[in-house]
């Protein structure tokens, strides 16, 4: 009887009460009454709270979903001063530096979050991109290559295109000579890729609201060799690492200071030697690495247990180091290589 009193009691002041169910959505009912009659109308409305998706290679909110209805595409492009301005890739959600033959270096630019309609120069593939894509799969694009680096690729599980079979999707800049004139459009190679799938996330990101860990850090260095030495400089306004090269900042056509959120910097051995012909990063197994990502640098252990899993970055706690969201580079430095840091004082 007491129990009836207590929820007589309630009906009559229109309490109303939230349920959180074991899934995370919360249940809302609303009572209300009417003071004159004696009659109590209840009314009951649930509200569910959709869960936010995160795209999956920037950890960022994605309200429309539309990185879940699509796979990953990495479009390979040339990075020397010929290439440049270059298109597109400040729309990239991660990218990879990697060192060609010569100590020249190119880049893997992942593209799932948003499709540019021109990126490039589009340039060959090499076997270090095998390494690169097997744990994302989806599309892998680029212009031709050698033998032994075509075939290396075809064992990855990604449909490839070039301009030999990429119809419209590919094309050839008049206004620029060849071979720096080969540009891709994301959008229609992303149409070619068959049923999609979203790929897996490559890195943990934090929500930004822990300060992080590590030693504070102005710029740094990344000593590729053969004049390819990239620096990055802390922006305090952006909370992003601008990017220079060949002693100028990076800025694509679209007049856009490429500064990521994330940078790690990967110590790996090129298995047939640094800049020779038909090497390739080793990225299976464990090495060094530093991971700058909020202002500060952590000194870190990567590990990659094999070429299905993504490699993880674990902290001397042994803890997996978080990053921030947003755009990450990966540089691919030989072990033979080294980073020079300015900290902060």
């Amino acid at each position: 009887m007491r129990r009836i009193a207590v929820i007589s009691l309630l009906l009559s002041f229109g309490i109303v009460a939230s349920v959180v169910t074991a899934n995370g959505d919360t249940t809302t009912t609303t009572t209300s009454t009417s003071s004159t009659t004696t009659t109590s109308l209840v009314t009951t409305t649930t509200v569910a709270k959709k869960k936010v998706w995160l795209a999956p290679l920037t950890g960022r909110p994605d309200p429309t979903r539309s990185t879940k209805r699509r796979s990953a595409l990495t479009i390979k492009i040339e990075n020397t001063p010929e290439a440049r301005p270059q298109y597109g890739i400040e729309h990239a959600d991660d990218i990879y530096e990697e060192i060609c033959e010569g100590g020249i270096t190119r880049l893997a630019a992942i593209f799932n979050s948003s499709l540019p309609t021109k990126v490039g120069p589009v340039r060959s593939v090499r076997r270090t991109d095998r390494e690169i894509v097997y744990p994302l799969g989806g599309i892998f694009a680029f212009s031709g290559g050698a033998q032994y680096a075509i075939n290396s690729i075809a064992t990855a599980p990604v449909k490839t295109f070039d301009q030999s079979n990429s119809g419209g999707a590919m094309f050839r800049d008049p206004k620029r000579y060849a071979p720096h004139n080969l540009y891709a459009n994301a959008v229609l190679l992303m149409d070619k890729g068959g049923t999609p799938k979203p790929p897996p996330s490559l890195f943990t990101y934090n929500s930004g609201s822990k300060r992080t860990p590590g030693v504070r850090v102005r710029s740094f260095i990344v000593g590729f060799a053969a004049g390819y030495a990239t620096s990055y400089a802390w922006d305090t306004k952006t909370l992003s690492w601008d990017r220079s090269i060949f002693g100028a900042p990076d800025v694509t056509a679209s007049g856009v200071h490429l500064s990521p959120k994330n940078v790690i910097v990967m110590f790996v051995r090129y298995i047939g030697g640094v800049g020779v012909i038909g090497s390739e990063a080793l990225l299976n197994g464990t090495g060094i690495a530093d991971v700058f990502t909020g202002g500060t640098v952590q000194r870190a252990i990567w590990t990659r247990a094999g070429l299905r899993k993504p490699i993880v970055y674990h902290a001397s706690n042994g803890k997996v180091i978080a990053l921030h969201t947003g755009q990450t580079w990966v540089e691919l430095l030989d072990t033979s290589e080294r980073v020079s840091i300015v900290p902060v004082n």
